[in-house]
Formats: C-alpha cells, structure tokens, sequence
C-alpha cells in the first residue's frame, strides 16, 4: 500500500465475511464491548491509517485502536527496526523473577528490552522526580499498582479520592476508582474509602464561574478542600492515601478541565501532602501533543500510570515511593514481554526523531478548525488537546448515528461519555489523511441528519 495515495474505497460495512466473522468470534468470546463489525484482515495492505477489512474494504481508522497504536498500521517506523529482531522462543519471559538482553553492553542493545524501556520512560518522566518503574501487562494493572504503591506509602491510610466521571480500569480494586458508566461497577465489591469529587467540566472556567459543581461558595473554596480540611472535612488528610485524577478524562468524554481546576487538585496536594496519581493511560505517549496530558497543567504528579502506547502497563514513581520490602510487588510476566518491550522503545524514539509532537499539535489544530468550519447540526463543541479529540453531540442518538454513518462511509470512530465521538489517529497523520477524515466526518453526519 502506497500511504501517500491510498484512498478509502468501501462496497459495504459490514460485509459477508465480517459478519462471518464476527460471529465466529462471538461464538467462543465473553460478551464484551465490540461497537462494530470491522474485523482487520492481517495478511491485507494497511499502513498507518488506513487499513483492508476481510471482504477488501479499505477503511481510515481514527481510533489507533484506542491509542494503543499510536503510530496506526505497519508502520516503517516501527516495522523497520522491528525486523532487525530474530524470533526467539520464549518471546515473553518471567521478568519480575529474569533479566534479558541481547548480548550488547546496558544501553546499547539493537534490539531493545524492559530494561530499556523502563529508562526511556525515566527519560520522559525525569521533571518530575520520578526514577523507578514496575511494569506489568496492562494500564488496569499499572493502577492497581500506583494505588498499592501509595497505600504502602502512607503505612494504609484508608482513603483515596478519584472523580465524577473517571475510568481507570476493570479489575476490581480499579473499578473502585471508575465513576463513569454505572455498568462498569455494579454489584461487584469496591475498595472502602474511596471518596470523589466533581470534574471540571468546563475548559475555560475559573472559580468565580465554575458551573460544575467543584468550586463552590463564589469561587472561594472548592469541594476538595471542604473534604480535607482539618477541622470541618471528613476526610482526614493524614488519612488519605492518593488522589487519582486522569489529566484529560478519556472513557467519561474527553473532557479537558481548565487551569483553575488543575491548580486547585495540585495545591491540595502539596498542602497534604498527599501522592498525587495521574493516570495517563490514554492521555500520556504524546498524544497531546505533550508527552504527558499532566504537561498542559500545574499538577506535579508523584505516580504516572501509562500503557497503550508503550505497549506494556507502567508504574512510574521516585524510587522512596516503592515498597523497599521485596514481593510487596510482582508480576510473572510483567517486565518479560521482550516484544511488547521493543515496540514501545521504537514507538517512544519514532515520536522524537520524527517531532511527532509538533505533528499532533498542527494535525490537532486541523482537525479542530475544519470540524468547526463545517459548522455541522447537532454538533454543540469540537475540542481537543493535540490528537486526542472530540466532537460532541446534542444527544447520544445523534452521536450514534454518526459513528454508524461514518462507519459505512469507511471512518473509524469511538464513542465515550454520553454524547461524544473521540477521535485518535495516528500520531504522523498527514494533512491530507486529516482533509480526508473530516470530509468523511462532515459527510456522514449530513447522512445521519
């Protein structure tokens, strides 16, 4: 495939073969969260993008399959270094218990590993003190283990605070934290002590004009500092383990605070003392144009989560933050999936040597000015954060209508919050791959209207 003169060429969504094979699928698979019948055809032309279906539709995927390939479909600047790496057997060790290498002196290898991905991680996380990572296989885990990591901290304090609208994952102690989707958390048994508090919802706000519900008495004081203070609050700062926050809400609606927001939650923070946890499972890896949401705002994290992008989970704190006691933290596989390794080194290294950052802040402004142009019914805000997008929708159904339409006109798209499509191409999508995805866009929701 010719990315530079691929076009999107679709004789119907799904076809034959897709519902074929979606049903095959569904035969032996839990019921989970598939939104459509796109079923990628591995052995077909796909690059960045754009990539072939099984009944040869080709498609422009703007979702990099939830951020987690952010540089989209056979990419060279994964695959070409990526093909230096003869097949080994096992590819997937015990990395908690075994170390790995190529043979090369530390920090040299051709074929990088955990090692290697843990401090380009270090790299990227050095302004804000933090030196030490776990890994493990997923970003539910690397949650589970920043809120491990705290409460050993802070000798079980029993509280944590997460926000309206948060998703930090499915396993049980993360659900504690969700307050997105009730479906997510229904009847299962949560963590105790977990308390929340409002999101801002409004990007532009300050205290005096917050509508969300955060700052509250004019301005003068906010629902997180009633809760902690010392006298009055029923939170005992002493007692609280962490504050988790996602710097871009992902799941809940890509919802962008403003700064007052931001200011408010790091202040509180540093006047408690209290280990501030940012999970950047959909907003870190340059997706927004910085290479952690956290970035954008005054918070200084204590503990980043990350995956998707990196490909494997991430725990990433100062080292006085970890346990010292050895098992307090394990993981089989957790720092022994050499490929998985290898991807996230080459897709960290690709975002420096290509200024992929640069490319998400102009491709982001793109998308937001054309969207926004095209001044589309039933579309009430087009926001965004370099490639980590959103149009959202005056009602769900319209949304909805929406995402179908542009899935039978060949865009990939994904929902979240209530009424909001997310959209997240790859991080070197070109100009013209941006002009082709919002003609689509701008196209199907004049089909669904």
């Amino acid at each position: 495939m010719d990315r530079h003169a691929a076009e999107v060429d679709v004789a119907g969504m799904p076809g034959e073969r897709a519902r074929e094979w979606a049903a095959y699928h569904r035969d032996a698979a839990a019921t989970s969260t598939y939104v459509y019948d796109f079923v990628w055809d591995i052995t077909a032309d796909a690059e960045g993008p754009f990539c072939t279906d099984v009944d040869g539709n080709v498609l422009l995927d703007f979702t990099s399959h939830v951020a987690a390939a952010p540089l989209g479909y056979n990419n060279p600047k994964i695959t070409e270094p990526m093909s230096a790496f003869d097949m080994v057997d096992p590819t997937k060790i015990a990395g908690q218990d075994f170390y790995v290498s190529d043979g090369a002196d530390p920090g040299e290898s051709a074929i990088p590993g955990p090692a290697d991905l843990m401090h380009e991680l270090v790299d990227r996380t050095g302004r804000y003190g933090l030196d030490t990572v776990f890994l493990s296989n997923s970003g539910a885990e690397a949650v589970e283990n920043a809120i491990k990591v705290c409460y050993d901290a802070s000798d079980g304090g029993a509280y944590g605070v997460t926000f309206d609208g948060a998703f930090h994952g499915r396993t049980l102690g993360a659900l504690s934290l969700n307050r997105s989707k009730s479906v997510y958390r229904r009847n299962f048994p949560e963590v105790p002590g977990v308390h929340d508090v409002p999101f801002c919802t409004d990007r532009g706000c300050s205290p005096e004009t917050c509508s969300c519900g955060f700052f509250v008495e004019d301005g003068d004081t906010s629902v997180l500092r009633e809760k902690l203070d010392p006298k009055t609050g029923h939170v005992d700062p002493d007692e609280l383990s962490y504050v988790i926050v996602e710097p871009i809400q992902g799941e809940g609606g890509y919802r962008f605070p403003s700064d007052s927001f931001m200011r408010e939650v790091a202040a509180l923070a540093d006047e408690h003392d209290v280990p501030l946890v940012a999970d950047e499972i959909q907003s870190g890896m340059g997706r927004t144009g910085e290479w952690w949401g956290s970035d954008h705002y005054a918070i200084e994290p204590d503990v980043i989560t990350g995956a998707k992008g990196m490909r494997v989970g991430a725990t990433i704190a100062a080292e006085d933050t970890f346990p010292e006691e050895r098992a307090r933290l394990s993981s089989t596989w957790g720092a022994g999936d050499v490929v998985s390794a290898a991807q996230g080194v080459f897709t960290l290294r690709a975002i420096d040597e290509h200024d992929l950052l640069d490319n998400a802040v102009a491709r982001g402004r793109q998308f937001k000015e054309a969207v926004r142009d095209a001044d589309l019914d039933g579309v009430v805000d087009v926001r965004g954060k370099g490639l980590m997008l959103a149009v959202e929708f005056e009602s769900a159904q319209s949304r909805d209508d929406a995402l179908e339409a542009g899935v039978r006109r060949g865009l990939l798209t994904l929902a979240c919050g209530n009424q909001v499509l997310r959209f997240l191409p790859p991080m070197d999508v070109t100009e013209r791959e941006i002009e082709m995805g919002v003609d689509i866009f701008v196209d199907a929701v004049s089909d669904a209207a």
